[in-house]
């Protein structure tokens, strides 16, 4: 399956939480259906890209990165590449490339949505697509300058400044579904 269709079936499949998801799910699929190559950041007016809020172990923190050019604490992510299987697959890559951590656990399915603009290539929109991610307990950040200035660990409640309300937002989708996980886990489902 392509890059392409796999996020038409991952979107096509999600059930949106509430009516600004919902609306933002149907406004992907219609860029998805305009847009053979809305998955490839040369695609205007926007294209798709994966993003993931990186949860440790103990649900307590989030690892965040500051992003070089926006100057912001921000989740990880970014641009989906060829080699990508699928949509979740880029955002555990761009969560491993950006935190250094391995043995990550992507949870099943999106978190949520978010659509911005960006500077990038001229000026684009990302058409965010956002996962929650589960760090191990031994979990050790290591930067790479290429990808950011900084990266740290964070209380999920204390999301540092500057940061934005779409990344406070998913790192607390992320952290409930997390604790959902851990909760259903501990159930032995």
């Amino acid at each position: 399956m392509s890059l392409h269709a796999d996020a038409r079936a991952v979107l096509g499949a999600w059930t949106a939480p509430d009516a600004r998801q919902e609306r933002l799910r149907r406004e992907y699929l219609a860029h998805l259906d305009e847009h053979e190559d809305a998955m490839w950041r040369t695609c205007r007016p926007g294209h798709v890209t994966a993003s993931s809020a990186v949860i440790s172990a103990d649900g307590s923190r989030v690892a965040l990165t500051l992003h070089r050019a926006l100057g912001m604490w921000l989740q990880t992510g970014g641009h989906c590449e060829a080699d990508d299987a699928d949509l979740a697959a880029a955002a555990l890559r761009e969560a491993e490339e950006e935190t250094g951590i391995r043995g990550l656990e992507l949870l099943p399915g999106p978190v949520s949505l978010d659509s911005h603009p960006v500077p990038c290539g001229g000026g684009s929109v990302h058409f965010d697509v956002r996962y929650a991610v589960l760090a191990p307990a031994d979990a050790v950040l290591v930067r790479d300058p290429d990808e950011s200035t900084d990266l740290g660990w964070f209380p999920v409640d204390a999301v540092p400044d500057p940061s934005d309300d779409a990344c406070r937002d998913l790192v607390r989708q992320a952290a409930a579904a997390v604790a959902d996980h851990r909760a259903r886990a501990g159930r032995g489902r």
